[in-house]
């Protein structure tokens, strides 16, 4: 996966993908009409079902979400499950970057690691939940699924961007005779951040499918998955609804506060070679 930008069209404030035309509508009203068009949808299939025990309508579901948001055990549930996967997530955030740069320089330990990290990235969610149940106690099993979700994402890209090193650079810093650690941070560093931020920004979707699923699952307590499967079994269509989108913000909330550490440790390594030399 190697991250492109178009920095001519990034100067004027778009992308190739997001020309703004003169005229046009501001964004935030564009996305306010695609979501007024989706929930009128939705209000129409829920009139033409005309049950809500199948289909409650938009309004129904936003007055259960504020009513369930006005307890305290709602926000108890929230965030053990945003503390849970958040913890296997920066987990294997620190470790995939860890093994990447020992297999980047070992090439035995490439060996070792890549038929178990190419395992684990084919193997379905649902097999290692599984497994879990029969490993460990339930509260344990989202951390442990987002974990093993996430690594194998940071190990190759992270790898794939040690190795993708200027060869210049590398024997420029070589003849100024700077240091291993110097050459790692000035050279080895730059050029796997941008490739590290795309994995973090893939796994981090990714780490909360997998951790809720986990949830949902193995039936955690004080978790936002466990009242998902409450809801379906007592068919509370109504609860099923709010807690879905309930977990559709907290991901919306959980990528954004990743993207922000992503932006602050790369304003922090974003000096190259040229600074040391």
């Amino acid at each position: 996966m190697t991250p492109t930008t178009t920095p001519n069209k990034r100067k004027q404030g778009y992308t190739v993908f997001e020309s703004k035309q003169k005229g046009g509508l501001p964004k935030w009203a564009s996305t306010a009409l695609c979501a007024l068009f989706w929930l009128s949808l939705w209000q129409l299939l829920a009139i033409s079902v005309g049950k809500e025990v199948i289909l409650p309508a938009p309004l129904t579901t936003l007055n259960r979400v504020v009513s369930l948001a006005a307890t305290g055990d709602f926000w108890l549930k929230c965030g053990m499950s945003l503390l849970r996967i958040g913890i296997g997530f920066l987990l294997a955030a620190v470790a995939g970057g860890i093994i990447a740069v020992f297999t980047a320089f070992v090439p035995v330990l490439k060996a070792l690691f890549s038929p178990a990290m190419s395992v684990v990235k084919a193997t379905p969610v649902a097999s290692f939940i599984v497994l879990a149940l029969v490993w460990m106690k339930s509260g344990s099993i989202p951390t442990f699924t987002a974990f093993l979700m996430v690594l194998p994402i940071i190990w190759f890209n992270t790898h794939a961007g040690l190795l993708s090193a200027n060869g210049d650079l590398l024997e420029m810093a070589r003849a100024y005779k700077l240091s291993p650690a110097t050459i790692f941070k000035k050279v080895y560093l730059p050029s796997a951040l941008p490739y590290y931020t795309a994995a973090c920004g893939t796994g981090a979707g990714l780490a909360w499918k997998a951790g809720i699923a986990a949830e949902v699952l193995g039936r955690t307590a004080l978790s936002m998955g466990g009242e998902i499967y409450d809801s379906k079994i007592y068919l509370e269509t109504v609860d099923l609804f709010a807690w879905t989108a309930v977990l559709i913000i907290f991901s919306v909330v959980f990528e954004k506060l990743i993207l922000v550490w992503l932006r602050r440790m790369n304003r922090r390594f974003a000096g190259g070679l040229s600074d040391a030399v």
